[in-house]
Parts: C-alpha cells; sequence; structure tokens
C-alpha cells in the first residue's frame, strides 16, 4: 500500500510540474522539494537501509550538480535541473538509465515537434495564450513534460517502489 501511494505521490508532482511548465514555463520550486522529501518516508517505511538513503540523495545531488553547469550553460532551465535531480534521488544509480533514456527521448520528439509547429501553425487570437507563448521562437522549451515521461516510464524500475504495470 505504501508503494502505491508513493507512486502516485511520485507521478501526480511530475504532472503537476509537467503541466505548470507547459502552462507558465515555471516549475514551482515546491514541487521538487515536495518530490525530494517524499523519498525519505517512502524508502523508510519499505525497508532502505541507511546507506541506500544517503547514497540515493548522493546521487541526487550530483544530478543538481551537473544540472547547475546545464542551467548556466543556458541548455536547460533552473526548474528542469531540480526537477531532475528530485526525480534522480527516486531513481537512484539503478533506475537513472530508464530514467534519462526516456526523458531524453521524449525531449528530443518535444523539441523537434515545437520547432515544427513554430514554423508551421500560425498563432492566432483563438489559441489560448500559453500556446501562442510556445509557438513563439522566443520561449523555451518545456523539458518538464520529458522529465516526467521519462519519470513515468521508470516508475517500475524505482528501488522501493514495487510497482508492476502489467495486469495479473
Amino acid at each position: 500500500m505504501i508503494e502505491l501511494l508513493a507512486a502516485s505521490a511520485f507521478a501526480g508532482l511530475l504532472i503537476y510540474a509537467a503541466t505548470s511548465d507547459v502552462a507558465r514555463l515555471i516549475i514551482p520550486n515546491w514541487v521538487s522539494i515536495a518530490l525530494a522529501a517524499l523519498f525519505l518516508p517512502t524508502a523508510i517505511l519499505t525497508g532502505a537501509t541507511a546507506q541506500e538513503l544517503g547514497l540515493h540523495v548522493l546521487f541526487g545531488a550530483g544530478v543538481l550538480a551537473i544540472g547547475f553547469f546545464l542551467f548556466a550553460a543556458n541548455i536547460i532551465g533552473g526548474g528542469d535541473a531540480k526537477l531532475l535531480a528530485a526525480a534522480s534521488i527516486w531513481t537512484g544509480f539503478a533506475a537513472f538509465a530508464p530514467f534519462i533514456f526516456w526523458t531524453a527521448a521524449a525531449g528530443g520528439v518535444m523539441a523537434l515537434v515545437l520547432l515544427a509547429a513554430r514554423q508551421w501553425v500560425p498563432q492566432t487570437e483563438t489559441n489560448p495564450a500559453f500556446v501562442n507563448r510556445l509557438l513563439t521562437g522566443k520561449s523555451g522549451i518545456p523539458y518538464g513534460v520529458a522529465i516526467m515521461f521519462g519519470g513515468l516510464m521508470a516508475l517500475p524500475s524505482i528501488p522501493h517502489l514495487s510497482i508492476s504495470l502489467t495486469m495479473p
């Protein structure tokens, strides 16, 4: 039961971050903080050792450091770097490969679709404001969507969450 609640919280926070990123190109800090903070009780309640907890937090801190370099190089946004690190605390090293693979794949597809849409889809008054903002070449790419996709795809591989997406 704990695993299901934790997986729901993990997925829910990623989905909220993605929708916020699409709507406003902002991922609120509280989402990344909540995501990181929820790992601790989840891991403890599912039997993680202190060493495992430390390694997950250390791994997330390493991803955050890399994220800050990517932010400084203007490759990703600050909210994206923080969300990526918070999700990485959950994945640890064990589930990071599927997480980062699906995040990168979704980000690439999303970038191609947005670049094509910016060329072919006109901005109109009937479009919602966030659609017109996404269609301008001046706006960034809401990479929180890719991080969400990567997190959801990696969910079955995340340690301390024995979640199976197959039907019995």
